[in-house]
């Protein structure tokens, strides 16, 4: 049918939901409802309200077909718990007396309930049962749902996720993000249902809870789609108590210049500085001169005229000339007032390290050193972290060991112990870091902010976040947008509790648990999700190292038979499309395998070939332009030992690249002890390999497929 865009009618909105607040109620009737739907367009059957038996009958006669009738009242909430719903009605008689039994059953269920009447509906004819719906999470503010109706909705839990309101495009692609999404393109001889106007109600509902911030839920449950439209057979809306408070925001420049402030700066003051060992305020001193920074190091002590050889100041007002960032190293109960100085001063960032704050529930203390960092103008990154690394600017503001290994990866955490993961895995593996940075309590700087300044940093060729939860979703995802089509940003999002949607009051509210919401949302900002803290590093370790894929084909190449089983499971798993060998490159494989060796994909070369096989059929597939990756399978012979297979690998690959091929090239190593080595080597040079597994390349290779597709750098693969 015929997706119609009328305008809406906001006036009857606002005088509906002024009548139910002036009554006390954040639950609207059913016909409230119905004024809600008609005003936006969301299309629902015909219906009347009844306050007498014989108002009942007359109204169902006016309808076409059999009628379904409910209960109306402001105190109940769930009409079927109340046997307040009756349905199939088709003669005068059956229709009086469920009208009297509905009352009686209402009057039994709640004996102070007020009833208003009775809802007479045109019953809709079988067809698809969906649910779509809007809830406000706490995170991403208002969020549209869709997904399988009926009784099944809260056991199946098959239902996606997008940040309201939805665009046309992305109301459609609802449709297709559910695991059931076949049943409405028709299965079994079953014609398709209408999707222009189901995905027209999505939309009509993003629209409308964005217009109305004070509409906490909406609940189309069950909407019938048939191949003639998409009907909501019932509307349940819920106000909120309250609309949060509008947070604080800045605009991209004042981010940017904060942010490079922060990360470059030219002069750091330590507030509690001191030049006894063990303490924070002496780590922090010694990491900041140790690590080389080159800028201007102001140790801050009234008790001290001089620290680690440089002149202390009673405070940070003595300070001569400009200062970029303060370091705090001071007990939590003493910040407020050095905060103040830090503002009278005109410093615009403040690092702080202690703890003591929300996370022991002092958010009185957090709050007022929020409230004078507004009023002064700094920007506060903590407290309680560990502070943060910049090696690119041989940086090291912390009390924990120093790193000074520069490279491509930006990596930041909500916990101190995180943290440390991040340094021992990028000093194990030789990752090098653009920067380390601790968020903690998240008071001021978060993840957005971050982003927005490491998605400009010429260093930065990779961002790997740990968080626990987002401030602001929706800044966040904003960030993330304008972020990912020049570089990837994986994300580990810890905790994947429903614990959000225990109180919720409708069946949209009850399936949006904290976690659904995430990954969903997250998807649709074209981050990469890590499923793990180990899979998050190795991520961000190998993503920098990978060339950008060309397109889908992706070929196998492996000396044992069983690893190439496990790659292929592999590449299944993360979404990768093995190419359709053609025959002529097929035939050219064949002149390098043995006649007992397999062609085909995965290409079977057999695990006695020397190093020459090796070779050869890599050099094909990187040569050959329908291919567009490789995934090698390596297996430890004394004929082909680990670094043999290693350094020519890399020279192949090192060969075709000066050439201008730059394909991304993963391999499994499967053998002895050496096998390490090799590995290590071969990630050196530009090929992503592991021992000991065929999952962890593939999943790297997975997640360079993912961000290039969501950067929209991968073509669209063909056929």
């Amino acid at each position: 049918m015929p997706v119609n865009h009328h305008a809406v009618d906001r006036d009857t909105v606002t005088e509906v939901l002024a009548g139910v607040r002036a009554e006390g109620r954040s639950a609207l009737t059913a016909p409230e409802g119905k004024r809600i739907a008609d005003a936006y367009g969301i299309a629902t059957p015909g219906e009347a309200l009844a306050t007498s038996a014989d108002e009942a009958v007359a109204q169902a006669g006016s309808f076409d077909g059999p009628v379904v009738l409910k209960i109306v009242s402001p105190d109940i909430l769930h009409k079927t718990d109340a046997g307040g719903v009756v349905v199939g009605l088709e003669s005068a008689e059956e229709v009086r007396d469920a009208y009297e039994r509905i009352v009686a059953n209402a009057r039994e269920y709640d004996a102070t309930a007020r009833i208003t009447g009775v809802q007479v509906q045109q019953m809709l004819p079988p067809g698809q049962e969906v649910i779509v719906g809007a809830v406000t999470d706490p995170t991403f503010g208002k969020v549209v749902a869709f997904g399988l109706g009926g009784v099944l909705v809260e056991v199946l839990k098959d239902v996606t996720f997008r940040l309201a309101p939805v665009s046309e495009d992305e109301a459609a692609s609802m449709l297709d993000s559910i695991g059931a999404a076949e049943i409405l393109r028709g299965v079994r001889g079953a014609a398709a249902v209408d999707r222009e106007a189901l995905a027209e109600q999505i939309r009509r509902v993003s629209q409308l809870v964005t217009d109305f911030p004070e509409i906490a839920e909406v609940d189309l449950n069950p909407v019938i789609a048939t191949p003639e439209g998409a009907v909501a057979a019932d509307i349940r809306v819920l106000l909120a108590e309250n609309v949060p408070a509008p947070r604080r925001t800045h605009t991209r420049e004042e981010i940017l210049s904060a942010m490079t402030r922060l990360m470059q700066p030219r002069s750091v003051a330590v507030i509690g500085a001191s030049s006894e060992s063990g303490k924070i305020g002496n780590s922090v001193m010694r990491n900041l001169i140790d690590g080389g920074f080159a800028g201007d190091i102001h140790p801050v002590n009234p008790k001290a005229d001089e620290i680690e050889g440089l002149k202390a100041h009673a405070s940070v007002l003595d300070v001569p000339g400009e200062v970029d960032v303060a370091v705090f190293a001071i007990p939590a109960k003493f910040v407020p007032a050095a905060l103040e100085e830090v503002g009278a001063k005109n410093i615009p960032n403040a690092v702080l390290i202690p703890s003591g704050f929300a996370e022991t529930g002092e958010h009185e203390l957090q709050d007022r050193i929020v409230a004078i960092a507004e009023e002064q103008g700094i920007r506060l990154l903590g407290p309680n972290i560990y502070g943060y690394y910049s090696p690119w600017q041989d940086l090291c503001a912390t009390f924990c060991t120093p790193y000074d290994v520069k490279g491509p990866v930006a990596l930041t955490s909500q916990s101190g112990g995180i943290g440390m993961a991040i340094l021992g895995f990028a000093r194990t593996t030789k990752t090098g870091v653009s920067a380390i940075v601790g968020l903690g309590n998240k008071s001021d700087i978060d993840e957005d902010d971050l982003l927005t300044y490491f998605g400009e940093d010429p260093h930065t060729k990779c961002i790997a976040m740990h968080l626990e939860d987002l401030k602001d979703g929706r800044a966040f995802v904003e960030a993330a947008r304008a972020t990912v089509p020049k570089k990837p940003i994986v994300v580990l999002k810890a905790g994947r509790t429903s614990a959000g949607a225990k109180a919720a009051g409708s069946h949209t509210g009850a399936l949006a648990g904290d976690d659904a919401v995430y990954d969903d949302i997250l998807r649709q900002a074209g981050v990469i999700r890590a499923p793990g803290l180990n899979e998050m590093l190795e991520y961000a370790r190998a993503l920098p190292v990978l060339p950008t894929p060309q397109g889908e084909n992706v070929v196998i190449i492996t000396g044992a038979g069983g690893s190439g089983v496990l790659l292929s499971d592999a590449c299944v798993d993360n979404g990768l499309s093995l190419m359709d060998i053609p025959a002529d490159l097929d035939e050219a494989f064949m002149r390098y395998i043995p006649p007992f060796g397999a062609a085909g994909n995965p290409i079977d070369i057999t695990g006695g070939e020397p190093p020459s096989t090796y070779e050869a059929t890599i050099r094909l597939g990187l040569e050959d332009p329908r291919v567009h990756a490789l995934i090698l399978g390596y297996w430890h012979t004394i004929v082909t030992p680990p670094m043999v297979f290693a350094e020519l690998t890399a020279r192949v690959v090192a060969e075709a690249r000066a050439k201008g091929i730059h394909k991304p090239v993963v391999a499994s190593l499967a053998g002895d002890t050496e096998v390490e080595a090799a590995s290590a080597y071969l990630f050196e040079h530009g090929v992503v390999a592991y021992p000991y597994t065929t999952e962890q390349p593939v999943a790297a290779l997975g997640a360079k497929y993912r961000w290039a597709r969501a950067a929209g750098l991968l073509p669209p693969a063909k056929g």
